[in-house]
């Protein structure tokens, strides 16, 4: 139904849930998931990493069942805790999964959406665009660590 070009625009967003700030799948292991995911006929992955206990048991698997076009976009901001992460914790986020994912299909994301349903104000406007800004600002501080500026 799809051709090859429109599947590679294709994205997929797994997250435990985000709904009233409930986490309601966070007892769900990504071993059960990511397998079947990967074999979705999609391009881009979207998946809610910064939350999780064990980040690198998640990137092991990422890593295992990934196609080699597959681009993965890991989540490295959590929208469900009101912290705020640093651009430093976003870096090092991004940092750790290049050892699992190819740079050149390795993306960013945050978990999961600030506020999913229009009456849930349980993010306010100031912490979601503070956790944006995290997530930019760390994206380019990897980038450049990744090209040897520093």
């Amino acid at each position: 139904r799809f051709s090859p070009e429109e599947r590679r625009r294709i994205g997929v967003h797994t997250c435990p849930g985000n709904d009233f700030d409930s986490t309601h799948s966070a007892d769900v292991d990504y071993a059960e998931l990511l397998p079947s995911l990967f074999e979705l006929k999609a391009g881009n992955f979207y998946i809610a990493l910064a939350g999780e206990r064990d980040r690198r048991h998640v990137l092991k698997i990422i890593r295992k069942y990934r196609k080699p076009d597959h681009r993965v976009f890991i989540g490295v901001t959590a929208p469900a805790d009101p912290r705020i992460e640093t651009a430093e914790e976003v870096r090092d986020r991004v940092l750790e999964a290049r050892d699992y994912i190819p740079v050149e299909y390795l993306g960013t994301t945050d978990d999961c959406g600030f506020s999913p349903f229009s009456d849930d104000t349980s993010t306010s406007r100031d912490t979601a665009f503070a956790k944006i800004r995290a997530r930019v600002l760390g994206t380019a501080l990897a980038a450049k660590r990744i090209e040897g500026h520093s």
